[in-house]
């Protein structure tokens, strides 16, 4: 065994969430960064057993199972530790949760291979670069501000992937869109990839269960604070969901066309809409049942300051559109 691989010996409750997944599916599905292949390898030499017995990559999941798993890893992570200031707002042994920057990539890969969050979290401890992904089990855009829980160990990795799945993650946002946002609502079309612009992602037929749950907070002229609830995590799920309801984030530059402000606005405050440099979303509120000592864990992280002065200048807005009835847009090339 090399110094720097670790051993997972694991038992997992299946529930009736999984019922029909295939077994090599199933844990697909916990070990991300493991291809299907090297998952039925490990089902083939016997390391994985479903109710004390080998298996087979084909069998089917009824509900109820105890699959146990007794595997070793090879150090995953090839990428640098770098030193980082990290928000952390809470931190056990086994997790963290932590208020990640807008403008700081979650991941390394094109155009980022350094100063990525992964690259933070190895630099805090060795014992980060042992786990997959340097415990990261769940992701945010770029450039969307906000909480993120982060795994210190192998079991507690696999149990917040379980959360995740079964939507046992309370995940809450707070975005400004444009538009009015009279009421409340869940949109539950479902996300899949666009069909020409393969960066966005956008509604489609056939593509994946997303359920955004949404309540407007303020409303001002032309434009309305929402806050979010998610039970799913599709990519770009609140900012596709947004724009498909015809209210698409301030300052989104996939989605959002940032140059698109009520022609009514003031000089100074169109400048401020058009030069907002992100999507106006921040995850504002974690909440779940701590996967290892059954804790109930409510992470909240305030908005960033960009964030407030864009409510300021909404502000300002509402009080100057007093004098005016009518409605118009403009575009900027």
């Amino acid at each position: 065994m090399n110094e720097n691989d670790h051993k997972i010996q694991q038992r997992i409750n299946v529930t009736t969430e999984s019922t029909g997944s295939r077994i090599d599916q199933f844990l697909t599905s916990l070990f991300p960064d493991h291809s299907r292949a090297t998952i039925q390898q490990w089902i083939k030499k016997g390391d994985v057993k479903i109710n004390g017995h080998n298996t087979k990559s084909k069998t089917l999941l009824k509900g109820f199972e105890v699959i146990d798993i007794d595997i070793l890893l090879e150090q995953v992570v090839d990428d640098q530790p770098e030193q980082m200031d990290l928000d952390i707002l809470f931190e056990d042994e086994y997790l963290l949760v932590l208020n990640k920057p807008a403008g700081l990539v979650v991941h390394p890969g094109n155009g980022n291979p350094t100063g990525t969050l992964l690259n933070g979290l190895l630099g805090m401890s060795q014992e980060q670069a042992m786990l997959p992904r340097a415990g990261i089990v769940h992701r945010l855009d770029k450039d969307t501000s906000g909480l993120m829980v982060v795994a210190k160990t192998s079991l507690c990795q696999l149990k917040l992937v379980e959360l995740l799945k079964t939507h046992d993650i309370k995940r809450q946002y707070f975005c400004v869109v444009r538009g009015q946002l009279k009421t409340a609502g869940t949109v539950s079309n479902q996300i899949g990839r666009h069909k020409t612009q393969r960066v966005r992602m956008a509604v489609v037929m056939n593509g994946k269960e997303a359920i955004t749950h949404y309540e407007p907070i303020e409303h001002f002229d032309h434009y309305t604070s929402v806050r979010v609830n998610l039970e799913t995590g599709r990519t770009h799920q609140i900012r596709v969901h947004m724009h498909h309801m015809g209210h698409p984030l301030v300052g989104d530059p996939l989605y959002g066309n940032p140059n698109r402000v009520d022609a009514q606005v003031d000089s100074e405050l169109k400048e401020v809409l058009r030069s907002f440099p992100r999507q106006a979303l921040h995850a504002e509120k974690l909440e779940f049942v701590h996967p290892i000592t059954n804790e109930l864990i409510t992470v909240n992280a305030n908005l960033p300051d960009d964030l407030c002065q864009l409510l300021e200048d909404l502000e300002f807005l509402d009080i100057k559109q007093d004098d005016f009835d009518d409605f118009e847009v403009e575009y900027v090339e």
